[in-house]
């Protein structure tokens, strides 16, 4: 059994959780927003932690315990500024927070609806904070338009980082 924290806990976050914990018996923990995700968040079986990757601080306590870390956010909305910040500085500050926890792989999701020059500065800032740190690292590219074949890209892996 492994805990996986997944920051984006929107529909396809909420049905990965619940995949992962009726058939795999894992503990998730997501990150949301605000609490009206709450009751969504817990009916998939997941743990809720109200934080935001806009302010890191609220995301400390995320991490304890966490053996996937996955950061979901390539559907994001907000002004341009903020979405490049999700996918460049705040990723990179998460990142560096995850360093010398028990996190033992890292998840991102590269492909969406967030510009292809964000999610390529993403994939960079993970390659290279994981690689430098030892930290396993798996990308999701699958269309998120595509629930199903979303959820199956997501679950490889997410199984790839812990040997499955």
């Amino acid at each position: 059994m492994a805990r996986v924290l997944i920051v984006g806990g929107g529909c396809r976050g909420r049905r990965l959780a619940a995949g992962l914990v009726g058939e795999g018996g894992h503990a998730v923990r997501i990150v949301t927003r605000t609490e009206s995700g709450r009751l969504a968040i817990e009916a998939s079986g997941a743990e809720c932690l109200i934080g935001t990757p806009d302010r890191l601080a609220t995301l400390r306590g995320a991490l304890d315990g966490v053996t996937i870390a996955c950061w979901l956010l390539a559907t994001a909305r907000g002004s341009q500024e903020q979405v490049r910040a999700l996918h460049g500085s705040r990723l990179q500050a998460f990142l560096g927070q995850a360093i010398d926890t028990t996190v033992r792989g890292f998840v991102y999701e590269a492909a969406g609806t967030v510009s292809g020059e964000a999610l390529a500065e993403g994939e960079r800032i993970v390659r290279a904070i994981t690689s430098r740190n030892a930290i396993p690292a798996a990308f999701v590219r699958a269309d998120p338009g595509d629930p199903d074949a979303w959820l199956d890209d997501a679950c490889a892996a997410i199984g790839s980082l812990l040997g499955g």
